[in-house]
């Protein structure tokens, strides 16, 4: 079972299938803000979504006032959880997650559905190294209220929420759910969310009134990662990347730095490698005197590349 403020998620056992879901039940407090007809329409959107890097619903349903739906168990873990256990993402690891998260949000983008929650939690590591992005439940269509439901609470995680979804903005596009993933890639990287705080106020404060931290402080990365991090943080939705495909691209188009290996990814030509020719003659010359001379012996080596890390 995993918690958090807006549901409860239990490993339930589908016995009309015979087979391991995930069972997610809202809050008292999600669930008195929506009614069962409107939670129905906003599964039903979150239903038509099948993609590769997308975790599927099952299901949906309302009992006692109690609002759940199900999602298929999937083996592997959180990226939550992996981050508690490394801190700090290798650069290239860190890009894949987030490369394949932005392909699920594109294709959800396309299809006129917000995640609006895009956290670590959310994102699923599977055991054959695949990314999907999980709980499209609470997803909404973009004419709808965007950061509060109609009871005013707001709906995603402070720590990544997008500067217009933590105040409270009518309308929300697909700009802020790239400013949650760029959260996530920052923390990857970093090993800590942009913005900290004692609580959701003080982060939030600091998300509307300080300027984007930047990743450089805390990681030597390359200065494109530096540059596409801080375009998706960016507090004014205009000055971020206009889709998920973009935001994809620029990952695309990072050059990460390759570890070379002292001698066996050395790239020389046969010949060039080491070309000794000794050249031992027992060429008599004869001398006026009649003497034997022997030449003298001679090596030649071409040049070759030292690519060794240690330059030895």
């Amino acid at each position: 079972m995993s918690e958090n403020s807006a549901a409860t998620v239990y490993l339930a056992r589908d016995l009309k299938h015979g087979r391991f879901v995930a069972l997610k039940v809202l809050s008292s407090a999600l669930a008195a803000s929506l009614d069962a007809d409107r939670f129905h329409r906003e599964i039903e959107l979150a239903a038509r979504l099948q993609h590769p890097h997308i975790v599927p619903v099952f299901d949906s349903g309302a009992a006692a006032g109690v609002l759940w739906y199900t999602m298929p168990f999937v083996e592997g873990e959180t990226l939550r959880a992996r981050l508690e256990r490394e801190r700090q993402l290798p650069l290239d690891e860190a890009v894949r997650i987030a490369s394949e998260a932005a392909r699920a949000l594109e294709y959800a983008h396309q299809h006129g559905v917000l995640h609006r929650d895009v956290k670590p939690e959310n994102l699923l590591l599977t055991t054959d190294g695949s990314t999907l992005v999980a709980d499209f439940g609470i997803a909404r269509p973009w004419n709808e209220t965007g950061g509060l439901t109609a009871t005013g609470l707001v709906v995603g995680t402070p720590g990544y929420m997008s500067p217009e979804q933590a105040a409270g903005e009518r309308t929300l596009d697909a700009r802020s759910d790239i400013y949650a993933l760029g959260c996530v890639l920052y923390e990857m990287l970093a090993g800590e969310m942009p913005y900290t705080g004692p609580n959701a106020q003080a982060i939030l404060a600091k998300r509307l009134s300080e300027p984007v931290p930047r990743l450089g402080t805390t990681r030597d990365v390359p200065v494109a990662v530096e540059q596409t991090v801080s375009r998706a943080l960016a507090r004014v939705p205009a000055d971020r990347f206009a889709s998920a495909a973009e935001f994809l691209r620029a990952l695309q188009g990072i050059e990460l730095p390759r570890h070379r290996r002292a001698i066996s990814r050395m790239w020389v030509p046969a010949v060039a490698l080491v070309v000794l020719v000794v050249a031992v003659s027992a060429v008599l010359v004869r001398s006026r005197g009649g003497g034997v001379a022997a030449a003298p012996a001679t090596a030649a080596v071409l040049p070759f590349a030292d690519l060794s890390e240690a330059k030895n």
